[in-house]
């Protein structure tokens, strides 16, 4: 009798755990997600994410989201969970796409997928960390391409790690570093504080401010005085303490801040990371220096290729663009078209006489800038890491697009004019044959229009920007 009874105990224990296994199963299910067939009636039901040509990039088949295209534009789109969106487009559209609107953006899948293979390609030759690109319409701000590095498949998220995962071209933020001069050489032409015949006093170094003040450093060797074009070609330093000695800080604040530095980028419900430009309270010699060349203020790609975009339109800001049928932000006139037409004859020289290997390709008027920028860690500047950046535009005469690069902690070769530049070289190429663009002969006149002959082109190794010592001694 008593083992009968200590069987039918054990029995009534199992039917009861099974019974409250059941239970909590049921709970889980409620609390954590829908019933599965009303996740899939719910899946089914969202709308589409499209690329501009109408190629599909995120699509429901069967009761699962599904990603056509792969790890193109990955990053970009996003991924969606049980029930919503996690990450990118399926994230912040989440609404529209539930309510089963399809989403178009604004990206070309070919100039993507040029964007991403340039990317792949030079990043692992460099031994570089991760990367962007982005290429910009230039009068309408739609974004061509905004990719990242390395890949990500949205069909096996869970299989990547989180990094790999982010959307650089909006999420990371950087010191720009050199590709700022452009924008404050043609600020200072602007407002007549100097002219393209100029000429500076340009030793190798140069200390700015009261004392203790800070001593400003170039590394690329060069001729004691330069002319404006110059300053751009040697990406000198010194030369940009110059440029801005006669700007009131206000008035350099308020350029830097209508290029886009410092303020939100209003790309609709996308959420963007926003740079830093000091406020004005803290400005003096040395913050307005060190501004000058991008030192001390922060972007992410996107506003960099937006505010570098400035000059390729004209002049005027076209805010970027990443989802077509949404409001457009917020235009605005920075420089004169006269003074972006100059800006635009220096940088053409820039890269023609300065970089040609690195930037040019023969028969085709490109525009653009380098940079070569300490990454800020814990403890100040990092002496070992860098970002390698470069702008650019085609066709220099005319623009049609503004392309910004970004490689981030590369170990061989990490000058902008050593992996930045023939990166967007590649890209832009690419972008070229696409569109069939025949070479055309070189307008000699385009590019004489400004004075002097610039120097013998550097060598493809050296450097194109220099660290400034701070107060502390700390590099810049």
């Amino acid at each position: 009798m008593e083992v009968k009874i200590r069987n039918r105990a054990r029995i009534m224990f199992f039917l009861a755990a099974l019974l409250f296994l059941s239970m909590v199963w049921a709970y889980a299910k409620l609390e954590w997600g829908m019933p599965a067939t009303v996740k899939q009636a719910a899946v089914q039901s969202r709308g589409s994410i499209l690329a501009a040509d109408g190629t599909v990039l995120a699509r429901s088949v069967d009761g699962e989201r599904v990603y056509p295209q792969g790890a193109l534009a990955g990053q970009l789109v996003g991924m969606m969970g049980k029930s919503a969106g996690l990450e990118g487009i399926e994230r912040f559209y989440d609404d529209q796409l539930q309510a089963g609107e399809n989403v178009t953006v604004t990206i070309d899948p070919k100039v993507q997928a040029a964007a991403e293979a340039a990317l792949a390609k030079l990043i692992p030759e460099h031994q570089g960390e991760y990367g962007a690109a982005v290429v910009m319409e230039v009068r309408t701000g739609r974004l061509l391409a905004a990719a990242s590095y390395p890949p990500f498949d949205p069909n096996r998220w869970r299989e990547f790690k989180d990094t790999d995962r982010r959307n650089r071209p909006v999420l990371d933020v950087f010191e720009p570093g050199s590709v700022v001069k452009a924008l404050v050489v043609g600020a200072s032409l602007n407002e007549g504080y100097i002219t393209p015949q100029s000429t500076f006093d340009t030793p190798m170094a140069r200390h700015i401010g009261s004392s203790p003040g800070a001593t400003i450093h170039d590394l690329v060797p060069h001729p004691p005085q330069l002319q404006t074009p110059d300053v751009l070609r040697y990406s000198s330093n010194v030369g940009m303490s110059h440029v801005v000695e006669k700007m009131p800080y206000e008035q350099l604040h308020s350029y830097l801040a209508n290029y886009g530095f410092g303020r939100k980028t209003d790309m609709d419900q996308i959420y963007t990371e926003t740079g830093v430009l000091q406020p004005l309270r803290k400005w003096d010699d040395v913050v307005r220096a060190t501004n000058a060349f991008g030192q001390g203020m922060s972007s992410n790609l996107v506003q960099l290729a937006a505010a570098f975009n400035t000059i390729s339109n004209d002049g005027r800001y076209v805010p970027p663009r990443l989802v077509d049928g949404v409001a457009a932000g917020e235009r605005r006139e920075v420089l004169s078209q006269a003074t972006a037409l100059e800006m635009r004859q220096m940088l053409s020289r820039v890269v023609q006489e300065g970089i040609p290997h690195a930037a040019g390709i023969d028969g085709y008027n490109l525009a653009g800038k380098t940079s070569t920028a300490q990454v800020v860690g814990e403890r100040g500047y990092e002496k070992d890491v860098f970002n390698s950046l470069f702008a650019s535009m085609f066709p220099a005469d005319e623009p049609r697009i503004t392309v910004a690069v970004m490689v981030h902690g590369a170990k061989v070769d990490y000058h902008g004019s050593q992996l930045a530049a023939p990166l967007a070289r590649e890209l832009t190429a690419d972008i070229i044959s696409q569109w069939g663009v025949a070479p055309a002969q070189m307008d000699k006149g385009y590019l004489n229009g400004m004075p002097g002959a610039l120097p013998a082109p550097e060598p493809a190794a050296a450097p194109d920007t220099a660290p400034a010592a701070l107060p502390s001694g700390q590099p810049e």
